[in-house]
Protein backbone atom coordinates (compact mmCIF):
# COMPACT_ATOMS: atom_id res chain seq x y z
CA UNK A 1 0.00 0.00 0.00
CA UNK A 2 2.79 2.44 0.80
CA UNK A 3 4.14 2.00 -2.74
CA UNK A 4 0.74 2.88 -4.22
CA UNK A 5 0.53 6.08 -2.16
CA UNK A 6 4.04 7.05 -3.29
CA UNK A 7 3.08 6.44 -6.92
CA UNK A 8 -0.05 8.60 -6.56
CA UNK A 9 2.01 11.36 -4.96
CA UNK A 10 4.61 11.15 -7.72
CA UNK A 11 1.90 11.36 -10.39
CA UNK A 12 0.31 14.34 -8.66
CA UNK A 13 3.67 16.09 -8.32
CA UNK A 14 4.50 15.44 -11.97
CA UNK A 15 1.12 16.89 -12.99
CA UNK A 16 1.77 20.06 -10.95
CA UNK A 17 5.22 20.46 -12.51
CA UNK A 18 3.80 19.95 -16.02
CA UNK A 19 1.07 22.54 -15.40
CA UNK A 20 3.57 25.07 -14.09
CA UNK A 21 5.82 24.56 -17.11
CA UNK A 22 2.83 25.03 -19.42
CA UNK A 23 1.70 28.17 -17.59
CA UNK A 24 5.19 29.66 -17.81
CA UNK A 25 5.54 28.89 -21.50
CA UNK A 26 2.05 30.21 -22.26
CA UNK A 27 3.09 33.44 -20.57
CA UNK A 28 6.27 33.60 -22.69
CA UNK A 29 4.19 33.03 -25.82
CA UNK A 30 2.83 36.56 -25.27
CA UNK A 31 6.29 38.11 -24.88
CA UNK A 32 7.29 41.05 -27.08
CA UNK A 33 10.57 39.18 -27.72
CA UNK A 34 10.62 36.86 -30.72
CA UNK A 35 13.16 34.44 -29.19
CA UNK A 36 10.94 33.88 -26.15
CA UNK A 37 7.84 33.35 -28.27
CA UNK A 38 9.35 30.77 -30.62
CA UNK A 39 11.02 28.88 -27.77
CA UNK A 40 7.71 28.89 -25.89
CA UNK A 41 5.82 27.67 -28.97
CA UNK A 42 8.27 24.83 -29.37
CA UNK A 43 8.41 24.00 -25.65
CA UNK A 44 4.65 23.73 -25.34
CA UNK A 45 4.72 20.81 -27.76
CA UNK A 46 7.11 18.96 -25.48
CA UNK A 47 5.11 19.72 -22.36
CA UNK A 48 1.95 18.52 -24.09
CA UNK A 49 -0.56 20.25 -21.83
CA UNK A 50 -4.01 20.82 -23.35
CA UNK A 51 -4.21 24.24 -21.69
CA UNK A 52 -1.77 25.37 -24.39
CA UNK A 53 -4.09 24.60 -27.32
CA UNK A 54 -5.90 27.94 -27.50
CA UNK A 55 -2.76 30.07 -26.98
CA UNK A 56 -0.96 28.03 -29.65
CA UNK A 57 -3.90 28.48 -32.04
CA UNK A 58 -3.55 32.24 -31.51
CA UNK A 59 0.19 31.92 -32.15
CA UNK A 60 -0.55 30.57 -35.63
CA UNK A 61 -1.18 34.24 -36.47
CA UNK A 62 2.09 35.51 -35.00
CA UNK A 63 3.71 38.10 -37.24
CA UNK A 64 6.86 35.97 -37.33
CA UNK A 65 6.62 32.65 -39.14
CA UNK A 66 9.24 31.21 -36.76
CA UNK A 67 6.64 31.28 -34.01
CA UNK A 68 3.68 30.24 -36.15
CA UNK A 69 5.23 27.13 -37.69
CA UNK A 70 6.48 25.91 -34.30
CA UNK A 71 3.01 26.53 -32.85
CA UNK A 72 1.54 24.38 -35.65
CA UNK A 73 3.93 21.53 -34.93
CA UNK A 74 3.30 21.79 -31.19
CA UNK A 75 -0.45 21.67 -31.73
CA UNK A 76 0.12 18.39 -33.50
CA UNK A 77 2.22 17.08 -30.63
CA UNK A 78 -0.56 17.88 -28.18
CA UNK A 79 -3.02 16.13 -30.47
CA UNK A 80 -6.17 18.00 -29.54
CA UNK A 81 -8.75 18.08 -32.34
CA UNK A 82 -9.63 21.72 -31.55
CA UNK A 83 -6.51 22.53 -33.57
CA UNK A 84 -7.62 20.79 -36.78
CA UNK A 85 -9.62 23.63 -38.36
CA UNK A 86 -7.04 26.33 -37.52
CA UNK A 87 -4.29 24.10 -38.90
CA UNK A 88 -6.30 23.56 -42.07
CA UNK A 89 -6.51 27.36 -42.39
CA UNK A 90 -2.75 27.56 -41.85
CA UNK A 91 -2.25 25.22 -44.84
CA UNK A 92 -3.50 28.14 -46.96
CA UNK A 93 -0.84 30.56 -45.69
CA UNK A 94 1.48 32.30 -48.11
CA UNK A 95 4.33 31.27 -45.78
CA UNK A 96 5.96 27.98 -46.78
CA UNK A 97 7.13 27.22 -43.23
CA UNK A 98 3.67 27.67 -41.79
CA UNK A 99 2.23 25.33 -44.43
CA UNK A 100 4.91 22.76 -43.52
CA UNK A 101 4.16 23.12 -39.81
CA UNK A 102 0.43 22.81 -40.48
CA UNK A 103 0.94 19.60 -42.47
CA UNK A 104 3.08 18.16 -39.66
CA UNK A 105 0.53 19.19 -37.05
CA UNK A 106 -2.34 17.69 -39.03
CA UNK A 107 -0.40 14.49 -39.60
CA UNK A 108 0.29 14.11 -35.90
CA UNK A 109 -3.38 14.62 -35.04
CA UNK A 110 -4.42 12.35 -37.95
CA UNK A 111 -8.00 13.62 -38.11
CA UNK A 112 -9.81 12.61 -41.34
CA UNK A 113 -11.22 16.15 -41.61
CA UNK A 114 -7.77 17.17 -42.88
CA UNK A 115 -7.81 14.70 -45.79
CA UNK A 116 -9.05 17.06 -48.55
CA UNK A 117 -6.92 20.06 -47.52
CA UNK A 118 -3.83 17.82 -47.38
CA UNK A 119 -4.65 16.42 -50.82
CA UNK A 120 -4.61 20.04 -52.04
CA UNK A 121 -1.28 20.61 -50.26
CA UNK A 122 0.08 17.62 -52.16
CA UNK A 123 -0.01 19.97 -55.20
CA UNK A 124 1.81 22.85 -53.44
CA UNK A 125 4.52 24.63 -55.42
CA UNK A 126 7.04 23.98 -52.61
CA UNK A 127 8.42 20.45 -52.45
CA UNK A 128 8.82 20.46 -48.65
CA UNK A 129 5.10 21.19 -48.29
CA UNK A 130 4.25 18.38 -50.71
CA UNK A 131 6.54 15.98 -48.84
CA UNK A 132 4.98 16.74 -45.46
CA UNK A 133 1.47 16.61 -46.91
CA UNK A 134 2.23 13.11 -48.24
CA UNK A 135 3.57 12.06 -44.84
CA UNK A 136 0.45 13.45 -43.13
CA UNK A 137 -1.83 11.61 -45.54
CA UNK A 138 -0.08 8.38 -44.62
CA UNK A 139 -0.65 9.13 -40.94
CA UNK A 140 -4.36 9.70 -41.54
CA UNK A 141 -4.44 6.39 -43.35
CA UNK A 142 -7.50 6.82 -45.58
CA UNK A 143 -7.75 4.79 -48.78
CA UNK A 144 -9.06 7.93 -50.58
CA UNK A 145 -5.52 9.32 -50.47
CA UNK A 146 -3.89 6.42 -52.34
CA UNK A 147 -4.64 7.55 -55.90
CA UNK A 148 -3.38 11.13 -55.39
CA UNK A 149 -0.34 9.72 -53.57
CA UNK A 150 0.29 7.41 -56.53
CA UNK A 151 0.29 10.49 -58.75
CA UNK A 152 2.86 12.02 -56.41
CA UNK A 153 5.16 9.09 -57.22
CA UNK A 154 5.87 11.05 -60.43
CA UNK A 155 6.82 14.23 -58.52
CA UNK A 156 10.04 15.93 -59.60
CA UNK A 157 11.35 15.69 -56.02
CA UNK A 158 12.77 12.41 -54.77
CA UNK A 159 11.81 13.42 -51.21
CA UNK A 160 8.17 13.79 -52.24
CA UNK A 161 8.22 10.49 -54.12
CA UNK A 162 9.74 8.70 -51.12
CA UNK A 163 7.20 10.25 -48.70
CA UNK A 164 4.35 9.32 -51.05
CA UNK A 165 5.53 5.71 -51.28
CA UNK A 166 5.85 5.43 -47.50
CA UNK A 167 2.35 6.88 -47.12
CA UNK A 168 0.89 4.44 -49.65
CA UNK A 169 2.61 1.54 -47.89
CA UNK A 170 1.27 2.69 -44.52
CA UNK A 171 -2.29 3.01 -45.83
CA UNK A 172 -2.18 -0.40 -47.48
CA UNK A 173 -0.93 -1.99 -44.26
CA UNK A 174 -4.02 -0.63 -42.55
CA UNK A 175 -2.08 1.51 -40.12
CA UNK A 176 -0.04 4.63 -40.35
CA UNK A 177 3.31 2.93 -39.74
CA UNK A 178 4.78 6.12 -38.31
CA UNK A 179 5.31 7.43 -34.84
CA UNK A 180 4.05 10.88 -33.86
CA UNK A 181 7.61 12.21 -34.05
CA UNK A 182 8.41 10.76 -37.45
CA UNK A 183 7.71 13.60 -39.86
CA UNK A 184 9.60 12.17 -42.75
CA UNK A 185 12.35 14.75 -42.31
Amino acid sequence: MAGEESSDTDDYTAEIVRRRKADGLISLLKSPYLDYRWKAAEGLGYVGDESAVEPLIKALSDEFVDVAWLAAKSLGSIGDTRAVKPLIQALKSSEKWLRIGAAIGLGRIADPLALEPLLEALKDKKRAVRKHAAWALGRIGKEDAVQPLEQALDDESEDVRRAAQKAIDAIRKGGNGNTARDTGE
